[in-house]
């Protein structure tokens, strides 16, 4: 094991180097992925969310029926001057995703924080950093062969859960950037992302160790980076669920 790696270990809290003791129940099939409904090019109107007549978003109806149509840099351009929810209100930009357009891994947070409010990338605060050495363990590094996006694009208030109608009004926009980067795999962090992926309700635990399904693309589900500074015991189980993203990138590439 390289040196890198042992310290990406470390910064995750896995040190001295965590060895699986016990088999990991097995993942089920590729052939019994759990399907994820099919994307949506629609916001309903009923999910805008009601805001005070100063504070009322624009209209996003024609930029959201134009948005499989986009390509990079017209997509980021849509999504900074978006207003199709409250959130527009009090963002200082919008954080529109970083990395290899072309990348097989695309991870999928919950939204930006305060650090990534400020300058404009995904996962740049503690979070990031502790989202980096997962990517260092598991031989990856953020930009090559990977790309970072958000379920939401504009930093909630207090750091809060984004609320269903926030994600649905950001949903087209995520969509779009799967659509562009192709990967062959999502990794969801958190529930937040789960749900936006996968389009239903559920648990981290009852999620992980599972293959899902967005489209035809492989979901991974795991704890998002913030969680597991806070809870700093499942940062083991974080590093299984990367070992099963990595083993099936490898079955897809054999």
């Amino acid at each position: 094991m390289s040196m890198d790696k042992t310290r990406a270990l470390a910064e995750m809290g896995i040190k001295p180097v965590w060895r699986l003791r016990q088999p990991v129940a097995a993942a089920a099939p590729a052939e019994t992925m759990i399907d994820a409904p099919a994307p949506q090019s629609e916001v309903p109107i009923e999910m805008l969310i009601e805001l005070p007549q100063t504070m009322q978003p624009e209209s996003n109806a024609p930029v959201v029926s134009a948005t499989a149509t986009l390509g990079w840099e017209e997509l980021a351009s849509t999504v900074a001057s978006c207003r199709a929810c409250g959130l527009c209100a009090a963002r200082k930009q919008a954080v529109f995703g970083v990395g290899d357009r072309q990348a097989d891994w695309m991870f999928v947070g919950e939204g930006p924080g305060a650090e990534e409010d400020q300058r404009g990338e995904p996962f740049v605060g503690q979070a990031g950093k502790l989202l980096d050495a997962m990517l260092e363990a598991s031989g990856l590094k953020r930009g090559e062969n990977v790309y970072i996006a958000n379920s939401v694009k504009c930093r909630p208030p207090g750091n809060r859960t984004p609320e269903a109608d926030e994600i649905a009004a950001c949903r087209p926009y995520l969509e779009r950037q799967i659509e562009l980067v192709k990967p062959k795999l999502l990794i969801a962090l958190g529930r937040p992302a789960a749900q936006t992926l996968l389009g239903r309700e559920m648990s981290i635990s009852s999620a992980r160790g599972k293959l899902h399904r967005y489209g035809d693309i492989p979901v991974v589900v795991t704890y998002h980076p913030a969680y597991l500074l806070r809870n700093l015991p499942d940062k083991a189980k974080a590093w299984v669920d990367m070992c099963f993203a990595a083993d099936t990138i490898a079955d897809l590439n054999d």
